[in-house]
């Protein structure tokens, strides 16, 4: 398979709300407990349809193409893959959750419930691409809402679609330039904040951000490396100057003893 970038992109001006891409995904997961609506992120459910005034929005795994959770994992357990998707290894996850904290979108989830837990999320159903298909959730979806590609056409498709109906949506494509990019792409009728979507992430990778923090840090290191050597030093050597007085005062007074006697003697 070619390892040309993928996104996808979902449109919620033309989605109807029909839960096909929940259930699909649940389905295709395993998850088979009868639950025919899912409006919140859970460990056994990898995406959410809510409803915002006549329209529904989904919410899932942003695949960030510079992800935080697997900057900060320190076993390796998640990974960008150059075809897109974060992939995630439960055979090396320690538990320690730090992806879960990092996320700035707030999407991996902890089985708290199980007892060898483990982190889970959107997998952009990988397993089924890599055989030729395609994400489950777009696979499923019968209105053109959620659609699968490279990502460059993703973003052509979504700037085509607002060129041609401008009223019908707010002139942004949310993912395009966030956070460094995500291969999850938005198009909606209205500014994102109004659906709970961050505004002020800015558009730098935040790995990016934490390295542009660390290259100072050797500077700051060295410098403060070099006043803690002469705040020793000088502390040492107040300590060895009180200790040279303290033996002179010490000498002075066993002579002035040894001169008393020397006279009482006389």
């Amino acid at each position: 398979m070619s390892k040309r970038p993928m996104a996808i992109l979902f449109d919620m001006t033309v989605c109807a709300g029909c839960n096909a891409c929940v259930e699909a995904c649940r389905e295709g997961h395993g998850f088979s407990d009868g639950k025919d609506e899912i409006h919140e992120l859970a460990a056994d459910a990898y995406c959410s349809l809510n409803e915002k005034e006549d329209y529904s929005y989904r919410n899932l795994c942003r695949h960030c193409i510079a992800p935080s959770c697997a900057s900060v994992c320190p076993v390796g357990a998640l990974e960008k893959r150059p075809e897109g998707p974060v992939s995630y290894d439960a055979g090396k996850c320690m538990g320690c959750r730090y992806c879960v904290t990092a996320c700035p979108f707030s999407i991996p989830r902890y089985e708290w419930d199980n007892p060898i837990p483990a982190v889970r999320k959107c997998d952009m159903c990988w397993d089924h691409v890599e055989q030729g298909g395609i994400p489950r959730c777009a696979e499923a979806c019968r209105y053109d809402a959620t659609l699968f590609g490279p990502r460059d056409e993703m973003l052509a498709e979504a700037w085509s679609r607002i060129e041609e109906d401008p009223d019908e949506y707010y002139a942004h494509v949310y993912g395009e330039h966030e956070v460094g990019g995500t291969s999850v792409l938005f198009l909606t009728p209205f500014p994102l904040e109004e659906l709970g979507f961050q505004k002020r992430l800015g558009n730098e990778s935040l790995p990016r951000l934490t390295w542009d923090v660390l290259d100072k840090i050797p500077g700051f290191a060295v410098t403060a490396a070099a006043g803690l050597m002469a705040l020793g030093w000088i502390i040492r050597r107040r300590d060895e100057v009180g200790e040279l007085e303290a033996r002179i005062r010490t000498d002075r007074v066993t002579a002035n003893s040894k001169e008393v006697r020397h006279d009482d003697r006389r």
